[in-house]
């Protein structure tokens, strides 16, 4: 599979986590679902901190840049292969 097709998958398999959530909370009583909600947030949010304060910024942008390189070459080489294979 390439990595485009990748992406595609992910947004599907979100949306579909997404609705079971909302089912379920609509079966909870009000007050309960604020609670969860809440206690859903913090913890992201705690995460996201600490990854920022273990990298800092110019770091995590050179890993990025890092990556969109590697996926560019592995494109760069699987369009070299498909023409390789047309001739």
């Amino acid at each position: 599979m390439y990595p485009q097709q990748l992406q595609q998958l992910r947004p599907q398999q979100q949306q579909q986590r997404q609705r079971q959530q909302q089912q379920r909370q609509q079966q909870l009583p009000q007050a309960q679902r604020r609670r969860q909600q809440q206690q859903r947030q913090r913890p992201r949010q705690q995460q996201q901190r600490q990854l920022q304060r273990q990298q800092p910024q110019p770091q995590r942008q050179r890993q990025k840049q890092r990556q969109q390189r590697l996926l560019r070459q592995q494109r760069q080489k699987q369009q070299q292969q498909r023409l390789l294979r047309q001739q």
